[in-house]
């Protein structure tokens, strides 16, 4: 897995006259898990947004290692938001085919097979299209999704949303295997337990700039980080 952080360099997006980022700068590590967590409105999304490379900034820049990156860099990128992102109308294969001959992928069914096996969804009736799949079972379609390809950053909006508390458990125990595999993965989220379980960097965003940022590999525990969030939301 390549050593490569991934750093915001101050980075605005205005939309009219609204700011919803103010000069944001960030660095993000591989081998861990960054979580980014704030109230709504505070422009999360809008970041997640930039770090996908779907929406542009007003200012700044995004780096790579020593490379500027942007559209052309999607390839390094893997994506689970809080919707799945799947065509409900076709089986688990059969999405991941159509999102394997988008990336080119060389022995496209090898891999297929092996992340449907990852996310238990191998033994699924194999015509059985993806509207038939319950919440979990579309969330783990869409991890192998993302993963296909094997990229260098992940990235999660939300993804345990409607989770019951075994998906959000499943959902810790596969951030985590991500992480010391050595990936880059950013998670925004609003479920301060659910970051506590996998977080070594935290980041609070409030009105659109950083109010708070931490990083302890150890990890954090639940009460270390809503006693930092509350921090970052009052201390101004």
């Amino acid at each position: 897995m390549s050593e490569r952080h991934l750093r915001v360099a101050k980075v605005s997006k205005h939309f009219g006259r609204q700011r919803a980022l103010v000069d944001v700068s960030l660095e993000f590590a591989p081998g861990r898990v960054a979580t980014i967590v704030g109230p709504n409105g505070a422009g999360k999304t809008t970041l997640l947004g930039i770090l996908s490379t779907l929406v542009r900034p007003t200012k700044g820049e995004l780096f790579l290692g020593d490379q500027p990156i942007g559209r052309e860099a999607r390839h390094t990128l893997g994506y689970v938001g809080h919707e799945p992102g799947v065509y409900p109308d076709l089986s688990a294969r059969q999405n991941l085919r159509l999102f394997a001959s988008l990336y080119g992928l060389p022995d496209a069914e090898l891999r297929i097979t092996q992340m449907l096996e990852r996310v238990d969804l191998a033994d699924v009736r194999g015509d059985l299209p993806a509207r038939g799949y319950s919440r979990g079972m579309l969330q783990r379609l869409a991890l192998a999704r993302a993963l296909l390809h094997e990229p260098e950053i992940l990235l999660f909006d939300e993804p345990s949303s409607a989770l019951d508390p075994a998906g959000v458990a499943w959902l810790v125990s596969e951030l985590l295997r991500e992480r010391d595999s050595g990936r880059l993965v950013i998670l925004v989220t609003h479920d301060l337990e659910a970051a506590a379980q996998v977080a070594g960097h935290i980041v609070v965003i409030r009105r659109g700039r950083v109010a708070l940022e931490r990083s302890q590999p150890s990890g954090f525990t639940a009460a270390e980080v809503r006693a930092l969030y509350e921090e970052a939301l009052h201390d101004r």
